[in-house]
C-alpha cells in the first residue's frame, strides 16, 4: 500500500472519529479525492474491522465513540503493574479475556516511550505470577461476555448445564445478576425463573447459553451483595456458628499473616501458638479447611464441629487400617 494512501486512511479515521458528521462529498472535498475513492477507503475500513456506521437521516458516516479509547496517563508503576497482571499469568491465568488483555498490554507497550519500555522490559523478564490451582476455563471467555451483556441488559438466559447433584445436564431459564471469581473459578449468580432463591452456577459447566430478547426485573442489590452471607466461602447452611481454633507454632504464623474471613480475630499466646476465631455462617466449608491443617490445628469450639472432625479422622484412619490387597 502506498504511503500517500496510508496518510489518507489515517486521515479519514481521524474525521470520522470526531464530533462532525460527514457526508461522502464532504469527506471527498476534505481528502481531495473522488468519491469513487472515498467509498474505497471506507470498504478498506470495514475489511480492517474498524466498525464505521451510516445515518440515514443524516447521510452521513461516523466512527463509534467507543470503539477507541481517548489515551491514558499511566505512571511507571501502573503501567508496569498491568502489563505484569496481563502477560505473566501464563496459562493458568483466571482473569477474564486473557487473550485480549495480552493484546492491550502489547498496545500500551508500543505506546510507552521507549526508555520506560525498555526499563519495563528489563523488569518483567524477572517477575513472574503463579496463582493457586484453578478451574480449567477452556471456552469460558466467550461465555463471560455473553453473560456480562446480557447482565447489563437485564436479559433473560437458557442454560444447558452440567450437575454433578443431579448427574446429568440440565436445562434451566434463569435471570443472570452478577459474575464472580471465587477461590478457583468463575461463577454466575442467577435465579431461576420459576423462583425466587439465588442460586450459583459454575461457568465451566455451562455447556449451551442462549440469551433472550426477554428482559426480567432485578431483585434488591442488597439481596445479591448478601448471597453469601458469614459463609467461610460461598455456601451458607443457614445457621451462624461461633469457631475456636488453636493453631501450633509450626503453622501459627502462616494462618495470621492471611486474612480469610472478614469476621476473623487472632490472639498471640506465650508459646507462638494462636487462638483462631470467626463467625461463620455453616460448618462444611470450613471443615475441610482445618483437615488442611492436619495435626497442628485443635478445635476448641463449637462441639459440633469438634465432633465432625474427628468422625472424618475415623474414617481416615480405617482406610490405612486395612490390610494391603496384593495386585
Amino acid at each position: 500500500m502506498k504511503v500517500s494512501r496510508i496518510h489518507r486512511l489515517l486521515r479519514l479515521i481521524t474525521l470520522l472519529q470526531g464530533s462532525q458528521d460527514w457526508s461522502v462529498g464532504e469527506l471527498a472535498e476534505e481528502l481531495q479525492v473522488s468519491r469513487r475513492t472515498v467509498f474505497r477507503d471506507l470498504n478498506m475500513l470495514e475489511m480492517a474491522h474498524i466498525p464505521y456506521h451510516f445515518d440515514t437521516e443524516r447521510s452521513s458516516y461516523r466512527i463509534g465513540d467507543r470503539f477507541f479509547l481517548p489515551p491514558v496517563n499511566l505512571d511507571l508503576t501502573e503501567a508496569l503493574s498491568v502489563m505484569l497482571l496481563a502477560l505473566r499469568q501464563g496459562r493458568s491465568a483466571v482473569m477474564p479475556w486473557p487473550e485480549h488483555a495480552r493484546r492491550a498490554a502489547m498496545k500500551l507497550e508500543g505506546a510507552l516511550p521507549a526508555p520506560v519500555r525498555q526499563h519495563i522490559g528489563a523488569v518483567l523478564d524477572h517477575m513472574e505470577v503463579r496463582p493457586a490451582a484453578s478451574a480449567r476455563h477452556e471456552g469460558v471467555d466467550a461465555v463471560l461476555d455473553q453473560l456480562a451483556s446480557a447482565i447489563a441488559r437485564r436479559r433473560v438466559c437458557r442454560l444447558v448445564y452440567v450437575s454433578f447433584h443431579e448427574r446429568k445436564q440440565i436445562r434451566l431459564t434463569v435471570h443472570p445478576l452478577r459474575l464472580v471469581f471465587v477461590q478457583r473459578a468463575w461463577y454466575l449468580l442467577a435465579r431461576l425463573a420459576s423462583r425466587k432463591d439465588i442460586r450459583t452456577f459454575k461457568l465451566p459447566r455451562i455447556r449451551r447459553l442462549t440469551v433472550e430478547d426477554q428482559t426480567f426485573i432485578p431483585p434488591d442489590p442488597a439481596v445479591i451483595e448478601g448471597h453469601f452471607g458469614q459463609a467461610w466461602c460461598m455456601i451458607p447452611e443457614g445457621k451462624c456458628h461461633g469457631v475456636h481454633l488453636r493453631f501450633d507454632p509450626q503453622v501459627a504464623g502462616n494462618v495470621a499473616e492471611v486474612q480469610w474471613h472478614p469476621s476473623q480475630k487472632v490472639e498471640w499466646r506465650d508459646d507462638g501458638s494462636i487462638d483462631f476465631r470467626v463467625r461463620v455462617d455453616g460448618l462444611g466449608e470450613i471443615t475441610w479447611w482445618i483437615l488442611g491443617y492436619g495435626d497442628k490445628v485443635r478445635v476448641l469450639a463449637p462441639v459440633a464441629l469438634g465432633r465432625k472432625l474427628r468422625s472424618i479422622a475415623r474414617r481416615i484412619v480405617s482406610l490405612y487400617d486395612r490390610p494391603e490387597v496384593a495386585p
